[in-house]
Parts: C-alpha cells; structure tokens; sequence
C-alpha cells in the first residue's frame, strides 16, 4: 500500500511526499517527496501549484487511477531558464546540503538532496528531498535516476555503488575512485605519500605488539585513529605513555575496527585550505585559513591566516598539489599542521564543501558552495579571493541539551545581530544536543584585530555592547609628549573624517621594547596607516617601517637647535627597502591628509569626503578672494 503524505513548503508550495512499500527484494523503505512526474498519476492533483491546494483523498483517488489527466501547471514543466538543466542530486542533507541548496537558489539550479531524517536542514529548501539512506545501495540507484549530477556533502556513503553508477553512465563528482580513497584514512594517508606530499609518519598496525613497535618508533604521545567513519575527533585517541597504548586501542572498538598510528605532529597552528577543481582539470584555491578546535571539533576560523607569505604559499601548493592527485570536479577541503619548525603537513582532505569554508560566503566573491556547483556542473569556476580584509567564522555548538541549549544559542544570536559586518546562518535543525553544530557566525571587517575584537564582545558573559569594538585605522605616535602640540593637527583631520585612530607616546630611544611591540602587532590590531612624529636624530619613523609592512608617514617636528631641518632629513635618508613618507616640518595636518587619501583607495566614501573636503577648500579660497576685490586689502585686514 501506498501511503500519501502532504505538508506545506516554506514558499507556499504544498509538498507532496509518499512512504514506498519495502519491496520483496530491495531494501527501500524510503519517504520520497516528489516533484517530478509519476506515471499513471494525475499532475495536477499530485502537484499543487501556488494557487491549487487538493485535499488528501482527492490526491489518494488520483493515485488509484491513471485515467483523467490533466495538463501540469507546474512550473517546472516551464522552459528552464536557469544555468543548468539538469537536476544536482545530493547524497546528505545536512547543513552542508543546506548551503549548497542557497546557493543554488541564487543561479536556479535544482537541487535534490538525498538524506535519512525527514527534518534534515536541507529538507525546507531543497527542489526534492528524497528521505533515505545514503548509504544504501539500492536507495542511492533510484535517486540518481533522477538526477542528471550525483555529488555528496558527506563522504559516508557507498564507494562501490557510485562506481557501480559510474559504469552505467551515472554522472558522479567527484569521482567514486576519490570517495574511496578518501573515506579510508589510511589509504588516504598511503595515497598522498605515493605523491609526495608531506604528512606525519604512519604505519597501520593490527594488535598489541604492531603498537607498541610503532610507540618505539614514533615516541610518545601516539596518535591512534580509527580508519574508517572518524570526523570531529570521533575515531582519534592519543596514548601518551605505552601503558596507555590498551585504553586508547580498546577506547576507538579495538583492533577489529581498523586502526593505524599517526608519529605525533607538534604543531603551533592548524591550517586550511580551500580548493576547487573544474570539470576541465582548471584548479583554483582560496586563501589559507587558520582553524581552531574546542573538543575537536572546528570552534573558530581565521581569514586569512596570519602566517608568513612564504608559509601561505607552501600550504596553498600542498593542497593544490594534493586536489590533483584526485579525480573529479567539485569543491575539497585540505586540512594542515604548521609546525614549529616550519613545516606544513597535509592532515586529511574531504572531497566536499567544509566548516573552514563557511566563511566564504560573506567574504570572498565566490562562496565554496557556490563553487562546488559550478564545479560539478561544468560551468566557469569563480573568483575564490577575498572581497573584506579579515572574517572570523564562530561555530555555535550546542551548550545544554534540548530547550535551555536553544536559549542560549538563540540570546547569542541576538547579541550578533547587533554587529556590524555580522552575518548569521541557522541550520535549523529539530534536536539540540551538547557540542552539536547548529549554526555559525561570521564577522567580516577591516582587520583580523577588528573582527576578533567584535567576537570576543560577543561572546563576553556581560554581554557587552557588541558595538562598543572600535575599528581602528590609524596609529599616531610620537617619541614624546612634547610632539603632541604638532601631532594634534593630525589628530583634528581625522576627527574630522570620522577615520577611528589612536595616539601613543612610543620612543624609539628611551622605550625601544614598547617600539617594537607596537609596531609588531599595529596590522594585526586593525591598525592601516601609522603617522610618527620625531625631532632630532628623528629615529621613530624609520625604525617602524623597518618593522611593519605597513605604510609610515614622518612628520619632522621643529626643535630648538635645528629648527627641524635634522628631522626632515633623517627621515628622507632611509635606507632602501625602509620606505617613509613625510610632509614639511610641523605639518602634521598634511600627514592626516595623507593618511586619509591612502586609506580612501579602498574606501569609496572616505574618497568621495576627500574630494568635497578639496572642494570646500578651493571654495573657502574663491570666497575670500571675492571679499578682497568686494572691500579691498585695507578693509579685509582691518574690518
């Protein structure tokens, strides 16, 4: 018997989803919900369209006859005007499928998602939500039946039934023979080793003694992993001494589970890279990410990494290197260990879109899930860089159990909606559980300092002003407080462009630690363009260009013996590779001039100020040059 059942979609539509009859052969007690043509089924009662709703028993009367059809008002048996044709079927409908079924949405690709829960966070945005083992061989079959693209947004699924599909022409991406390598960690770890990619040592081994040998070759602590279904730490177990080899073996199910052994990587940070690889072979990356972990589970993303370029660089070729040793179209995710010595480590890849990748939404032109489909689909592959100069990505994971975990996720949001550049994803998911991920967080802003700062008053317990996080862009300094008189002038012009600045007493002589350490952390702390005010020898500036890659601007302040001609010159005698800018003796308001021009080229507002700041300017002159002619110099000086 054939069981209807009917709900009402998010958009109005009502969505019609039937329970199969588990066959005599197949294992197929699936929950389909169809918007796509049955035979022998009448369309217009099965489908309603937005203004036709039919009841349960006209539907479950049309189901009992093939006679009486009518023409589809569907629209989908409208021409297709989107970017492509074909349906995309999804194995999994978590909130991976979710952010793809969004970002299909924006281009009108279809999305079908294949997932066992009924409420799966796709299910209320997805074209079709088939409700179904994705894992289940014959389920899988009648799902890419209908669909002209199988892609995943989990790699537990069956390798042998995508090849299976792949051999009778089933367009899978990517490719089941990467599925398969992937899903098998220590396959994963032997594969890449054959391509010469670097990776912590490993060895598998099978009982007691195979551990104990790989503990007297590696040291402790041991990693230990399981091979197989291990994700957010689940199938990790460090034993630190050889006694605790027996717990750590016994805490993954034991040796019948499939374990190997990892040598300890001693990293500092744990890196991300973000990789899409074109149907054409084309691959592009996105920058490297830092990622932070809470209970092994991704908590907290950094874009970019503050790392060395040349550490950017030797990750990004990592990853690239890695994603074409692959095969298949689609987005992957390359996570590393930076180690102190230097090194970077490929830890695993995952042939999908990733945690480490949310951010991508908001703060590069080409989001990783709407990359994937690009991917998958064949289309060009986007712009992967970043469009803001810094994003964090917050993780909320589930802090209680059922109701009271919900509040406490819901205040946080709300305290979120609060922040400027704040954008917040909820996935929607029926069931609170603790460490459960159930939404995510991204701040984008001027700086790492800036967005950080932003994050840090959101999740304060006081639950401070979120916007109280000033996005500073300036730093004024000076070698000593007699500069202030000059420095001043600097300070009023920004005042008057509403540009945020800080002014410190930093000397390069009396203070050389405070010089270093603020010139050290002034980019990371959102700080643009530093103005340093010196007299004398006039050592500040150039000692902090040598410092930061930021640009440094001098201004030379008039002493008492040199009438400042002594600091002018010391700062246009920088040695090459230190450059400094600098503007005539005490004229720190052109240095604030300065300043705001540099920032104005990537601010379109702060130039468009500049530019009617230039034209009061050129007004207030025409003006009293009127009043010149209009009264004549006696009366204009003595009025």
């Amino acid at each position: 018997m054939l069981h209807l059942h009917q709900s009402i979609g998010l958009s109005g539509h009502r969505i019609t989803h039937f329970v199969l009859p588990r066959g005599a052969t197949a294992v197929t007690d699936t929950a389909v919900r169809f918007s796509m043509e049955r035979p022998g089924c009448c369309k217009e009662n099965l489908f309603a369209s937005h203004s036709t709703h039919t009841s349960s028993s006209q539907s479950l009367a049309c189901l009992a006859s093939s006679e009486g059809h009518q023409p589809s008002t569907r629209k989908d048996d409208l021409p297709v005007h989107g970017l492509c044709e074909k349906i995309v079927g999804v194995l999994g409908g978590g909130q991976l499928g979710r952010m793809l079924c969004q970002a299909a949405s924006e281009m009108a690709i279809k999305v079908a998602v294949l997932d066992p829960l009924e409420s799966c966070p796709a299910s209320a945005i997805a074209y079709d939500h088939v409700v179904g083992s994705f894992d289940d061989s014959t389920t899988v079959e009648e799902f890419a039946k209908r669909c002209g693209i199988l892609t995943i947004e989990i790699e537990h699924v069956d390798a042998a039934t995508l090849e299976k599909l792949e051999q009778h022409g089933v367009d899978c991406q990517p490719k089941a023979s990467t599925i398969r390598i992937i899903q098998d960690k220590y396959i994963q770890k032997d594969h890449f080793s054959r391509h010469g990619i670097p990776l912590p040592e490993f060895m598998q081994i099978d009982d007691l003694e195979g551990a104990k040998r790989a503990g007297d070759l590696f040291g402790y602590p041991l990693m230990i992993k399981s091979k197989r279904l291990a994700y957010d730490g689940r199938g990790n177990a460090v034993a630190k001494t050889a006694e605790e080899l027996s717990s750590a073996v016994a805490a993954l199910g034991g040796f019948e589970r499939g374990l190997y052994v990892e040598k300890w990587a001693p990293f500092v940070k744990e890196l991300a890279v973000i990789v899409a690889r074109g149907r054409d072979n084309s691959v592009l990356c996105y920058p490297v990410v830092e990622t932070i972990h809470k209970e092994n589970i991704c908590h907290i993303v950094k874009a970019p990494a503050s790392i060395p370029w040349k550490i950017r660089k030797q990750a990004t070729d990592i990853a690239y290197k890695a994603v074409s040793s692959l095969e298949g179209a689609g987005v992957f995710a390359v996570e590393l260990f930076l180690t102190r010595d230097g090194q970077v480590l490929l830890n695993e890849v995952a042939p999908r879109p990733h945690n480490s990748g949310h951010h991508t939404i908001e703060s590069c032109y080409t989001s990783q899930y709407e990359q994937h489909l690009r991917a998958v689909i064949g289309l060009p592959l986007g712009d992967p860089s970043m469009k803001t100069p810094a994003a964090i990505m917050y993780n909320i994971l589930g802090e209680e159990e059922g109701e009271q975990g919900f509040r406490l996720a819901h205040q946080l949001i709300g305290r979120a909606l609060s922040i400027k550049g704040a954008a917040i994803h909820w996935y929607d998911k029926p069931e609170m559980r603790k460490q459960r991920k159930m939404g995510h967080i991204t701040i984008v802003g001027s700086s790492m300092g800036t967005v950080e700062a932003q994050l840090n008053a959101l999740l304060s317990e006081e639950g401070s002003d979120c916007q109280s996080a000033v996005q500073l862009r300036v730093g004024i300094i000076m070698g000593s407080d007699s500069d202030l008189p000059v420095m001043k002038d600097a300070a009023r012009i920004l005042d008057a462009f509403d540009v945020p600045y800080e002014v410190r007493i930093v000397s390069a002589h009396r203070t050389p630690d405070v010089m270093f350490r603020y010139a050290s952390s002034a980019q990371e702390r959102g700080v643009q363009v530093i103005v340093a005010g010196a007299g004398g020898a006039a050592h500040l500036p150039g000692m902090v260009a040598s410092l930061t890659p930021l640009p440094v601007i001098g201004v030379p302040v008039r002493t008492s013996v040199l009438d400042g001609l002594d600091s002018l010159l010391s700062i246009v005698q920088m040695p090459r590779g230190v450059p400094v800018a600098t503007v005539a003796v005490n004229n720190a308001t052109n240095a604030g001039l300065l300043a705001v021009r540099m920032l104005g080229v990537g601010d379109p507002d702060l130039l468009a100020r500049m530019s009617q700041y230039q034209e009061d300017t050129k007004e207030d002159v025409l003006t009293k040059a009127e009043k010149l002619q209009r009264e004549g110099w006696e009366s204009y000086l003595n009025p």
